[in-house]
């Protein structure tokens, strides 16, 4: 490739000359011949230098790897076990919660008439539950709720005899209150809850 480098560049040099020059005084061979005589020089050494290149020797070919015998599949036998699944019946979730935590007391309760007050004596409002134990023979049940304000009362006429649990609460942050008290009622006359900040007493007739 570089003697065909080499070639050109003195064919183009002399072409260059030529053209360049002094014109001799008798040309021999006009400028078309030796472009011509120089464009058949450079493909004749091209291919001259295509000739040298040796060719390439095809690889023998690969051998085919014969296929391999496929593997079939055999199936184990598992040994048969028998078992019996007893069926539990579902329990309900409700089963072991009382149903009078989730009924309020009616206005009209079943029972013998009784009369209870409940009093704050703190110095802030207060949400009171009523809670009626479920009494023997009406079965009557549930609760109720009252708000007091600071150092208010309430006289509950509708209410009947058995046993009462009362919670007091607020969200005062000055007077705080979270009081619970408990009081069984044995007959009509009137009865007292009395509310502190952390306390319910109860007191008779």
């Amino acid at each position: 490739m570089k003697n065909i480098t080499l070639l050109f560049l003195s064919l183009f040099t002399g072409i260059s000359l030529i053209a360049c020059g002094a014109t001799p005084a008798t040309p021999s061979i006009t400028l078309e011949e030796v472009q011509s005589t120089a464009v058949a020089a450079a493909f004749t050494a091209v291919a001259q230098t295509q000739a040298s290149i040796p060719t390439d020797t095809p690889l023998p070919p690969t051998e085919t790897a014969s296929p391999m015998p496929t593997a079939t599949e055999t199936q184990l036998s598992l040994p048969t076990v028998e078992a019996t699944f007893t069926s539990i019946p579902p329990t309900s979730a409700s089963s072991n919660v009382d149903p009078c935590s989730t009924r309020i007391l009616s206005g009209s309760p079943r029972g013998r008439e009784t009369t209870i007050r409940i009093v704050n004596t703190v110095r802030a409002q207060v949400t009171v539950s009523v809670y009626l134990n479920e009494t023997a023979g009406a079965g009557e049940c549930g609760y109720r709720s009252y708000v007091l304000g600071s150092r208010d009362s309430v006289l509950i006429t509708d209410l009947v005899q058995g046993c009462y649990n009362l919670w007091a609460f607020n969200n005062d942050t000055r007077n705080p209150v979270n009081a619970f008290g408990y009081g069984c009622i044995n007959n009509p006359d009137k009865w007292t809850f009395e509310i502190s900040s952390g306390d319910i007493k109860f007191s008779g007739p």
